[in-house]
């Protein structure tokens, strides 16, 4: 007789962006974390808020932790924790225990959840190791590696493994594909003309792969060179990851359905 194992209980953390820019984002990865079948149980947590990157990366420590707090309070419980975005995702992983002396006992709850956190490409393809997703798309893709993703949780294989599972896509590899964008978050704010000159650069350089789609997994980044293609008046096509993996490439890309 077989014993039964429980599902994998598994939390999405949607992200603020993705919860009031881009929710097809979010339905994306719920989509390809349904397609593991059975195995995993993936709920959204209602209560859950901003991961309070913002705050943080302004010095505003005591709102970065009271939002933190709230995280982590709203993911115990879950065997895991996936996010559609590097940045995020490294808040959550590098950052939280930071945020809390040794002797806090939120520390220790905090470095719980980063040990549970997931960016989303990596959670599918090194975690679960899957290897069909099931999409298809006819034309050519570049990707853009994120700075936060790349640089604090070695996201760099791990989207490209995905994407070339996607039936009849072909990738142009993106020249300089680890430099910024220019957005940064707050940077973007703070030094418009140096973010500016950054994402002409980018824009540059993602034209120059004359490929039908640009692909990333934040959206932050994405949003940042969707808008500057646009103002170029480039007709390339911008998409997250988690859109392409689910077959959401039908639907308007990133920056189309608004004024970036």
């Amino acid at each position: 007789m077989t014993e039964k194992t429980s599902p994998l209980r598994v939390g999405l953390f949607v992200t603020c962006l993705v919860d009031l820019m881009r929710p097809s984002v979010g339905f994306g990865a719920l989509h390809l974390l349904a397609r593991i079948g059975p195995s995993l149980d993936v709920l959204v947590p209602d209560q859950q808020t901003c991961c309070g990157q913002p705050a943080y990366n302004s010095g505003d420590l005591v709102s970065a932790r009271t939002l933190a707090q709230n995280v982590i309070e709203t993911f115990e419980g879950f065997d895991r924790v996936v996010v559609p975005s590097g940045s995020c995702a490294g808040m959550i992983v590098k950052h939280y225990p930071n945020l809390f002396a040794i002797e806090d006992p939120w520390r220790a709850r905090a470095d719980s959840l980063a040990q549970r956190t997931w960016e989303l490409t990596s959670f599918l393809a090194e975690h679960l190791d899957l290897n069909d997703t099931g999409a298809a798309f006819a034309g050519t893709a570049t990707y853009h590696d994120s700075c936060a993703g790349l640089r604090e949780l070695g996201v760099k294989h791990q989207p490209r493994r995905l994407l070339a599972t996607v039936e009849g896509l072909t990738l142009n590899e993106l020249a300089d594909s680890e430099s910024c964008c220019g957005f940064g978050g707050l940077f973007s704010l703070k030094y418009p003309d140096v973010s500016g000159a950054i994402v002409d650069q980018k824009a540059q350089a993602v034209e120059n792969t004359n490929s039908d789609l640009l692909v990333g997994g934040d959206l932050g980044c994405l949003m940042n060179v969707a808008g500057k293609l646009k103002r170029r008046g480039s007709k390339m096509r911008v998409f997250h990851i988690a859109e392409v993996l689910a077959n959401l490439t039908d639907a308007c890309g990133i920056g189309e359905d608004q004024d970036a």
